[in-house]
């Protein structure tokens, strides 16, 4: 596999910083200067052991369960590892030291020191030391011969020196350096090193090369360099084998060549370009840790991995702990390496667990003789092969201990490893919303109701239980002798569960603090060897599922309900309301992915399954880090790459981003961690953490709110950026839709809002398109517009010249007018359907006497019949309205009929007729104006002087498919009573005219009110001050609504009353006609004075009603 270059994180204060692997390999530690060590169990370790050694550290080395450290009080302590206990001081200087290193045996350690003086001292008696003099400056660096012979010293007069240990002499001195009067002036830090196991060699990094030394000899032998470097180096170390050689430079570069080919092998930049300033080799090689001048630790996996596989080694804990915060059962355990503490996991999956017998490759790094695999048969052996093979092993063996030189590596051809994808170990079981098990002070759980945490030290191991709004419970404190592990919390309950030990099995444990009683706790104990691995609570539930593969749900009382088997291993839960996340593994991921399914399942009265297992997309090479839903009850999740993604309802349940948290972070090794999402306002709380995943408990951490972003494209341009904001207003806002499905409350005015919101954004996408030029684009926009924005639509097409998208316009208007009346009229057809099929299975379950039967058939026609009445009058008042409009609004309605009737023509055919339609079209917006000042009404809450935005509203309830059509862009017939009039009168004098009627009015003269008409009189002025800029159209339209609400038998009661006003009026009206009978003949006069004493009644009448209703609107704003 190539060099994969993990991403460095925060490890000390700003200086020099110092890094090695323990023996074994299992941890990585480092020294800075803040004056602690640190154990790193892997890079991603949030919480690594720190070990404070003084006030400053300047240089450490490690062997032997001993640690030795160089600190600012001019001393070389001791200490043990991992305790850290202090051991005593191993030797003292005048100045402080700047550099330690043990011998290879770990018996001795040699330390160099500001004030010119190298000293050897035994560890097991630090009386025994040995002072090394001659350096004329601060001593930079020393190394230990592998063979305890030489010790080779670098200091700031420029001298690279070799001193015999015995003799205490210098055997050699090199002047290569730039001489300097301190350390903090020093262009490098000359960090030379000695060739493992013989010590023939010795690097020293010099300007921009890398000098190697003979042993012995002291000649000159090779020089290492590389022509990307451009700043000197500043550190070298050796491979364990002795192969390779890396390099660190001032200016963040590091190299690794192969030593006898001088061959560059690998060429790594510091993502900031810092000094390299401290490099170690993992003890089986294929790692590299590396730390800076700014207190940052890195680390470079599959180094030199020539042979096309991953190195053996436990280095690859570190290095594939990508997921440790996750994976994190033991301290002590290993997730990648449970069966063996020495192979890599993949190694061993590539021997098929066996002996290392069966290990191509020797521990010399050569292949083994591969004669005895006949390839022919499927790979089978030759048992006397391999017994004549063992022999030249053993000899090659031995050849290669005596005669270490660096070896060729193999060629593509002699590899024998499987070269395919590699199997990604499994994510384990987390909470959402918790921290790592293994610390002792940890966050159980952090969610929208409240924080649990946990404390498990020396001196308590309880719970801690805060709540958000302490109205819904107070702050608690719980014991936890069981040793809980996991929690979930929700407004009525707190859920805990526990591993099982030798003698107890893993319980689930309840606190139902909601309830009435005084028994608020319940406990349920898993079957034998069955572990719980994750837990949730939702609305009256709880539910736990476990290492059996199985899920369990309980009631909030401890009732068991349903069980039913996962697809997979837990990964992760969530609850909210009625609604169950479940993610699992729904296979084996490969090459760093995971492979995760999904499971959404209702649990309310109608249970169901909306996601069956359906694959959960992660980002690449990431794993699963939150689970959740929105305050809203929209399901979320978050991976390992800061991605947040979120459930899209309205496109076949897909998963949308919605925000990448890393755009946020300022450093590499800084995150966010989610704790709630809100979609009304749109806001990400989560908490940032410096050079962590997780945050500490103390001090309390601060909450963050991140804004959503969707990755569209081109968002630095006005398109794209209101392109965002248009759909990330309606992915955000279909939980309202969810929510009115399923029977929920929720408020309307915020749905009128969003709506607004996304119109204005598409006409404002729409002039852009229109500046451009973009005519299809328009149509493409006006498409997701409602019917009053594509109204707007047309005025501005008419109004910028595009009579062709004008005319196309209207035809897509017309379409969906009609579209909408039908969708209108089949909803009614299936509300009767419905109630229907409710009478037919209550009188399949009861026997239903005639007298009820006809009852409800009688109130299904008085329904049916008032609705009837309601749309023709609606019908009435339009036709009214139009009556008293002006004729000018005619061309914009005929062209509109004409173009959507006729055939499609050649648009660049120039005809009489074409020319008198664009004429017509030319002159729409004039019209349009001169209508919208014409069209107001006298109950409308819009200034008198105030354009309406609206042409024509659509009717609520038409009782054809094309009936909306036709109220919208047909044009009303002429008036023909003033028709008539004209032709009797001749030449007489005309009568002064009458005030306009309103459609009301009109409506009221010719047809008897309604039931609902009577009840929206009594209630026009309560809709009016609930909704104060409610129109006249959308005051019928929620007046209407309330009224389908009321219940049966109190419709029946304002049908009733319309009934018995109908008739006194009906015979009030035939007397009021026989007197216009008898007088009309000679009374003109009278009738004039009647008329003008009805007018003068009815115009107080509105007056009062708008005064009322400006009243009601006054005294709803003050409460």
């Amino acid at each position: 596999m190539p060099l994969s270059q993990k991403p460095m994180r925060y490890g000390h204060t700003e200086g020099h910083t110092d890094v090695c692997f323990d023996d074994i390999g299992s941890c990585i530690v480092t020294c800075g200067s803040d004056g602690d060590v640190r154990i790193w169990e892997s890079l991603d370790d949030n919480d690594p052991k720190s070990i404070n050694v003084g006030e400053k550290a300047y240089s450490f080395a490690l062997k032997n369960g001993r640690l030795i450290t160089a600190v600012s009080n001019n001393t070389v302590q001791i200490h043990t590892f991992p305790e850290g206990a202090p051991d005593g001081i191993l030797t003292r200087f005048t100045m402080n030291a700047n550099h330690v290193v043990f011998s290879a045996d770990g018996s001795k350690v040699a330390a160099g020191s500001s004030d010119f003086l190298v000293k050897i001292v035994e560890v097991t008696d630090s009386s025994q030391q040995k002072t090394f003099r001659g350096h004329d400056a601060p001593v930079l660096s020393v190394s230990f011969d592998p063979k305890n012979t030489f010790l080779a010293s670098a200091s700031c007069d420029g001298s690279v020196r070799v001193w015999k240990i015995s003799e205490q002499s210098c055997e050699t001195n090199w002047p290569l350096l730039q001489k300097c009067n301190d350390v903090v002036n020093a262009k490098t830090i000359c960090r030379h090193a000695w060739q493992p196991k013989t010590g023939k060699l010795l690097a020293v990094p010099v300007e921009k090369v890398v000098k190697l030394y003979r042993r012995e000899t002291w000649d000159h032998q090779l020089d290492l360099l590389d022509k990307s470097v451009t700043q000197p180096f500043n550190v070298v170390a050796w491979s364990p084998c002795g192969q390779y050689l890396a390099a660190g430079s001032v200016g963040g570069w590091i190299v690794i060549w192969n030593v006898e080919t001088q061959e560059c092998l690998e060429r790594v930049k510091h993502d900031k370009s810092y000094t390299i300033c401290g490099l170690a080799w993992h003890p089986k090689g294929g790692q590299v840790a590396y730390t800076d001048m700014e207190g940052n630790l890195g680390l470079l996996e599959n180094v030199c991995d020539v042979d096309g596989k991953k190195s053996d080694h436990k280095a690859s804990a570190p290095a594939v702990k990508d997921y440790d915060e996750l994976f994190d059962e033991d301290d002590g355990e290993d997730f990648l390496n449970r069966d063996s503490v020495g192979d890599d996991w993949g190694s061993k999956a590539a021997r098929n667990n066996e002996d290392d017998d069966d290990d191509p490759m020797m521990a010399s790094g050569r292949p083994r003789n591969r004669g005895a695999i006949i390839e022919d048969d499927e790979n089978s052996l030759d048992t006397g092969l391999l017994k004549a093979n063992s022999a030249l092993d053993k000899e090659e063996e031995e050849d290669d201990q005596e005669s270490l030189a660096p070896l060729l590596p193999l060629s593509s051809t002699q590899r024998p490893f499987y070269d395919g994808p590699v199997p990604t170990p499994q994510q384990k079981p987390f909470q959402p919303g918790s921290t790592l098990v293994h610390l002792t002070h940890r966050f159980m759980v952090w969610n929208s109701i409240g924080i649990i945490r946990c404390y498990n030290d020396e001196q308590d191991n309880a719970i801690d239980v805060e709540f958000h709004d302490t109205a819904i419970h107070h702050a608690m404190h719980l014991p936890n002798s069981l040793n809980h592990t996991m929690a979930a919390l929700s407004s009525d309950a707190i859920l805990l569960a526990c591993e099982s030990t030798e003698e107890l099995a893993s319980k689930l444990h309840c606190i139902h603090f909601n309830s009435w009683d005084s028994n608020k706790e319940w406990t349920v104990d898993m079957l034998q060897n069955e572990e719980i691995e994750a837990v949730c609570l939702g609305q009256g539930w709880a539910a736990c599922a476990t290492s059996t593969l199985l899920l369990r749900l309980f009631t909030n009382g401890g009732v068991q309900k349903d069980i039913f088997s996962l697809p997979g291993p837990v990964v992760s839960m969530a609850g909210h309301g009625e609604q169950l996340l479940v993610a699992f593994h729904k296979g084996t991921g490969f090459d760093g992915d995971q492979c995760l399914g999904v499971q959404l399942l209702e649990l309310g009265r109608k249970k169901r399954q909306l996601l069956h297992g359906d694959p959960l997309p992660l980002s690449r090479k990431s794993y699963l880090t939150w689970l959740g839903f929105s305050a809203e009850g929209t399901p979320c999740y978050a991976d390992s790459e800061g991605v947040v993604r979120m459930l899209n309802r309205g496109l076949g349940n897909t998963w949308t981003p919605v925000c990448d948290t890393r755009e946020h972070c300022k450093g590499k090794s800084d995150h966010y961690w989610i704790v709630g999402i809100h979609e009304n306002p749109q806001q990400l709380r989560c908490i940032p953490c410096k050079g962590a995943r997780f945050p500490a408990t103390l001090p309390r951490p601060a909450v963050a709110v991140l804004p959503f972003k969707l990755p569209f494209c081109q968002t630095a341009t006005d398109k794209g950026q209101m392109e965002e904001q248009f759909w990330r207003s309606v992915l955000f806002h279909r939980y309202l839709d969810y929510l009115s499905q399923n029977g929920y409350e929720h408020d309307e005015s915020v749905k009128s809002q969003a709506t607004q919101e996304q119109q204005n954004l598409l006409m404002k996408m729409f002039a852009l398109s229109c500046t451009l030029e973009r005519e299809f684009r328009c149509m493409e926009l006006a498409e997701l517009m409602t019917q009053n924005a594509r109204s707007l639509a047309i005025k501005y097409a008419s109004r910028s010249r595009r009579l062709n998208l004008a005319q196309r316009l209207s035809e897509l208007a017309a379409e969906r007018a009609a579209e909408l009346a039908a969708a209108e009229e089949n909803g009614i057809q299936e509300e009767e359907e419905e109630e229907e099929d409710f009478q037919n299975h209550l009188n399949a379950g009861y026997s239903s006497t005639p007298t009820e039967s006809g009852q409800a058939r009688i109130r299904n026609l008085q329904r049916q019949q008032s609705m009837e009445s309601y749309e023709e009058e609606e019908q009435e008042k339009e036709e009214e309205e139009e009556e008293g409009t002006s004729e000018v609004t005619k061309p914009i309605t005929k062209a509109a009929v004409v173009s959507s009737s006729q055939k499609r023509v050649n648009p660049f055919k120039v005809s009489s007729s074409q020319k008198d339609q664009l004429v017509q079209l030319a002159n729409i917006i004039d019209n349009m104006t001169k209508q919208g000042k014409k069209n107001s009404m006298p109950n409308s809450r819009v200034a008198p002087n105030k354009k309406s935005p609206v042409i024509k509203p659509l009717v609520p309830k038409p009782k054809s498919k094309q009936a909306a059509a036709a109220a919208f862009f047909q044009p009303r017939k002429p008036n023909t009573e003033k028709k008539n009039i004209d032709e009797r009168g001749g030449g007489t004098e005309v009568p002064p005219p009458e005030p306009p009627q309103t459609p009301t009015e009109s409506s009221d003269n010719k047809r008897p009110k309604t039931g609902f008409q009577m009840w929206l009189d009594e209630n026009r002025s309560c809709i009016g001050a609930d909704n104060p800029h409610f129109e006249e159209t959308e005051i019928i339209k929620e007046g209407m609504s309330r009224f389908r609400n009321l219940s049966a038998e109190e419709r029946m009661v304002w049908t009733e009353k319309a009934k018995g006003k109908e008739a006194g009026d009906s015979s009030e009206g035939k007397k009021r006609k026989r007197l216009e009978v008898v007088n009309s003949d000679g009374q003109e006069g009278q009738g004039k004075k009647s008329k003008e004493d009805t007018s003068s009644v009815t115009k107080p009448s509105s007056i009062q009603e708008s005064a009322i209703a400006k009243l009601s609107a006054f005294a709803f704003k003050q409460r």
